[in-house]
């Protein structure tokens, strides 16, 4: 991995860089300390979620470095993604919540990760993985207070919440949490969002009444961390305010104090100059009006940039934004540089922005998510493997 500033293209990278991502672990840290002070003003402490591969920023790197700002959880989906954590020598406290039947239970539990039940056949299946190892299981419960996913229902929480305290009582688990996930918290003021309130604390009541005493209770996501200090509980599940982008609808990052922390850029692979109707790229959705100095960007869809960004997305090269001309690629795109003379200064090798903080006119997540009429989450999670990660910030 190098270190070096967003806006310079790494030493000695010559004619072989294709495209990077470049993560800046920095911003990782100063945007979890960010939450981090949120939540303490309400009590509560971080866990950093950092499932999808920190949404597309790189799970370990990034688990480190919200670690090292103050996080004292971490959050997975998967339980692979849990353990490559624990693969990679982290240590410290993790949930993971997403199980499949028959998922690698045994694991998860010599591993120490917490693993969460929301139905009567994990709790089952968790406890018989305990009893075949002799180690206690740590257990989370997840309550459906409303969103309608994962979770068990009001009409069966006391069910599990039972099952749960005899598990624990014969010594297969320890209970270390209960929890739930918001619909619409990124709408304030939304009725769903007090309605769930009121479930997750009698959900809390009735786990209270069985004899469970959690060591965490947590229910709020980045937008309620950022605006219902009465969801913090005793841990935040922040994910995309880590990673610098804004939850909440036409509110910048920097007015919640955050920073991107993904730039996407590529090298120009081509330039050239084609008539007036000239056809570009597949099925001609787009022709040009006059002579025109057409760019050629080596990044597409099986990159992850979204294949509806055709004829609407804009990228950075040579300190002016322009338009992809005609529909995104498998593996790369074309972008209209205009007049032929104007663009004589734009040259295979060149540096294309694809999308950043904006500090140098360059487009950002959210500008591209509003051009292809998806979220900011999608635009940074689907960034492929195929595109490295150099990670500056290496401090």
């Amino acid at each position: 991995m190098t270190d070096q500033t967003a806006n310079e293209l790494p030493p000695g990278a010559g004619s072989l860089l294709r495209a990077e991502a470049v993560i800046d672990l920095d911003a990782v840290r100063a945007n979890t300390a960010r939450v981090g002070r949120i939540a303490a003003a309400s009590g509560a402490g971080v866990m950093a979620v950092v499932k999808a591969d920190a949404y597309g920023h790189g799970a370990v790197p990034c688990a480190r470095a919200a670690k090292e700002a103050g996080a004292a959880w971490l959050g997975t989906a998967l339980p692979e993604e849990a353990l490559e954590l624990r693969a990679a020598g982290i240590t410290g406290p993790i949930l993971s919540w997403l199980h499949p039947v028959g998922a690698p239970w045994e694991q998860l539990i010599t591993a120490g990760v917490d693993v969460t039940a929301y139905a009567q056949w994990a709790l089952e299946e968790i406890t018989a993985a305990a009893q075949r190892i002799g180690i206690p299981a740590r257990v989370q419960l997840k309550a459906d207070t409303g969103l309608g996913r994962g979770g068990t229902q009001p009409h069966d929480w006391l069910e599990l919440v039972e099952r749960a305290a005899k598990a624990e009582a014969a010594g297969h688990m320890k209970i270390t949490g209960v929890w739930s996930h918001f619909a619409c918290a990124d709408e304030p003021g939304h009725p769903s969002i007090r309605a769930q309130l009121d479930a997750f604390t009698e959900a809390l009541a009735v786990a209270d009444q069985a004899g469970l005493r959690p060591e965490v209770r947590h229910l709020a996501n980045s937008p309620a961390t950022l605006t219902l200090p009465e969801a913090h509980y005793d841990l935040v599940r922040p994910g995309l305010a880590l990673y610098g982008l804004s939850p909440l609808p036409d509110v910048t990052p920097a007015e919640l104090g955050l920073r991107p922390a993904m730039t996407l850029r590529a090298r120009v692979a081509l330039v050239k100059t084609v008539p007036a109707g000239h056809g570009v790229s597949y099925g001609h959705a787009y022709h040009t009006a006059a002579d025109t100095a057409l760019a050629l960007v080596p990044l597409g869809y099986a990159d992850g940039l979204p294949r509806n960004s055709s004829n609407v997305g804009e990228v950075l090269i040579a300190g002016r934004r322009h338009r992809i001309a005609g529909r995104m690629a498998m593996d790369q795109f074309v972008v209209d540089l205009g007049d032929p003379a104007a663009a004589r200064g734009v040259h295979a090798g060149d540096q294309v922005l694809v999308f950043g903080p904006g500090d140098h006119g360059e487009p950002t997540a959210e500008d591209w998510a509003r051009a292809t009429g998806t979220l900011n989450y999608e635009i940074v999670t689907r960034i492929g493997p195929r595109v490295p990660r150099v990670y500056v910030g290496n401090s």
